[in-house]
């Protein structure tokens, strides 16, 4: 795990080790890869479990729509110092090509835009080089301030 600086380290630290301890996460087997502020990479190991067609051995596309999400919404606590509820107002992918059976898929995004209420991202899911992206992504997340969540 490496965490270059980030807003708040301690918040990120609890906030992504929350992240992998979520049902979804620990199914599908996330695992944190880096942070730094404002970019998040997580890691898709191979697991014939999430293969979406027996005939090609690629992973469904409805998990790496889940890597996608989740490593979006994590790169925007990466920018955070306090805690703060993220939901997904919207997310478009564009499958690229299919993954390569048996390889883990990983996923780098980033928080290029945070305003008051929206957090902006974009984020890429590939295999062994960035250049040559399985899916890319771009998204946008309500933001809602514990405070606000608890008024």
């Amino acid at each position: 795990m490496s965490v270059a600086p980030v807003a708040s380290p301690v918040l990120f630290k609890q906030i992504s080790d929350w992240f992998m301890t979520l049902p979804h996460c620990q199914v599908l087997g996330f695992k944190f890869g880096e942070a730094h502020y404002g970019s998040m990479t997580v890691c898709l190991p191979f697991k014939d479990e999430l293969i979406g067609n027996p005939a090609t051995r690629v992973i469904h596309g409805g998990v790496v729509t889940s890597l996608v999400d989740s490593t979006s919404a994590g790169a925007i606590y990466t920018m955070l110092t306090e805690l703060e509820a993220i939901a997904t107002l919207d997310l478009r992918l564009d499958y690229l090509r299919p993954a390569k059976p048996d390889f883990p898929i990983y996923c780098t995004a980033e928080c290029y835009k945070l305003t008051k209420q929206i957090a902006f991202t974009r984020a890429t899911a590939y295999q062994d080089d960035i250049n040559d992206p399985v899916a890319y992504s771009v998204g946008t997340f309500m933001r809602n301030s514990a405070r606000e969540v608890a008024a």
